[in-house]
């Protein structure tokens, strides 16, 4: 019996991982030519916006906690 396997879909969807990878590589702006090519491709825009919103909020509020605990260790 020859089986058909049901065609592959080119749209599919990331994992949350390689979403949240892709985001950090481009953020820091060591991202691969071949994942961006994926991003494009896979990804769906909306959740990179969200990611990326979060990504600089958290990005954001760790160097302001650093730079208030150096100040904060240097008597100011």
């Amino acid at each position: 019996m020859d089986e058909q396997k049901p065609p592959t879909n080119d749209k599919e969807k990331l994992s949350p991982w390689q979403v949240v990878s892709s985001v950090f590589a481009a953020g820091f702006g060591v991202q691969s030519s071949r994942n961006r090519e994926r991003d494009f491709k896979q990804g769906r825009f909306g959740v990179f916006i969200a990611a990326g919103i979060i990504f600089t909020l958290l990005f954001m509020g760790t160097v302001y906690t650093v730079v208030q605990l150096v100040l904060k260790n240097a008597g100011h």
